[in-house]
């Protein structure tokens, strides 16, 4: 996710993608400033140019911030591959709501259970812009070393510029946006809600350049996006929220944002060009909350 030091840089991001229908993020969005800027939408939603987005709950006061973050009634229960999916063919079968799982599903409809999970083996990981602020799971970050490695060796920068968030700080960041906006529907359109996020596992990572395109819609055309996206796979890791799949996965596209699943599954879903986790595993769409 983003570097939750860079707090205007995601809103800006949003003024972009309206231009270049590239659509708003919300999947990793940093504490926002005191106020938005002055040309920001007062909703933070994209421009009718992008794709649609998705619907939000209803409305409610900024003063509900907590309960809204609260957990919910959408925890998961019971959860696994539909029969027909591809990922039953795979020689290895991970649970999807099992948090430690890199399997584990993490979407509109699916919140972590436990809602507070947080990884017992998180680390700081031996990649370029790594900090005691950007750990990793263990099998996290050996992927993400040798794909780093390898993208140095091939002539591409690449950076981690957020890992793991825990649910204290996505709470932190959403009451935040909430304030900003006033109603969870404005919130939700700039950040994931507490126990929603695809960080708090500790298998998803932002990556980075150190270019001015970071954490924003023209970072899909830079080369470390486009190595990522090419090669990520060999390592385990897939580009989470495709460009045109928001109404599947609920957010918009976010070129910068892999999620580690493991080599077999990254490298089946490449292979089948199968753009979200949803469909490989044969569940339904999940572009708002329950």
């Amino acid at each position: 996710m983003d570097d939750l030091s860079l707090p205007g840089r995601r809103q800006f991001g949003r003024l972009a993608a309206a231009a270049a229908a590239l659509a708003g993020l919300g999947a990793c969005s940093p504490s926002p400033q005191a106020s938005p800027p002055a040309s920001a939408s007062s909703s933070g939603s994209p421009a009718s140019a992008s794709p649609a987005a998705p619907s939000p709950s209803p409305s409610t006061s900024a003063t509900s911030a907590t309960a809204t973050a609260a957990p919910s009634a959408t925890a998961s229960g019971t959860l696994a591959p539909a029969v027909d999916s591809p990922a039953r063919q795979l020689k290895r079968q991970f649970p999807l709501t099992d948090p430690s799982s890199p399997w584990v599903l993490v979407n509109k409809h699916h919140r972590l259970s436990p809602v507070t999970y947080q990884p017992s083996d998180l680390m700081v990981p031996a990649l370029a812009g790594a900090t005691a602020d950007t750990l990793l799971r263990k099998v996290t970050a050996a992927a993400a070393a040798s794909m780093f490695a390898d993208a140095a060796r091939a002539g591409v920068a690449m950076t981690l510029l957020s890992g793991f968030r825990s649910y204290a700080t996505q709470a932190s960041t959403y009451n935040s946006w909430l304030r900003i906006h006033g109603s969870v529907a404005g919130a939700d359109t700039a950040s994931a809600r507490p126990g929603f996020s695809e960080h708090q596992t500790g298998l998803a990572l932002d990556i980075g350049d150190g270019g001015a395109c970071e954490l924003q819609p023209c970072f899909a055309a830079s080369p470390a996006a486009v190595w990522a996206a090419a090669n990520g796979h060999r390592y385990g890791f897939i580009v989470r929220y495709l460009l045109g799949h928001d109404r599947i996965t609920g957010y918009y596209a976010e070129s910068w944002h892999l999620r580690y699943v493991g080599s077999e599954l990254a490298t089946d879903m490449v292979h089948r060009r199968i753009p979200t986790l949803e469909e490989y595993f044969g569940l339904p769409p999940a572009p708002s909350y329950l």
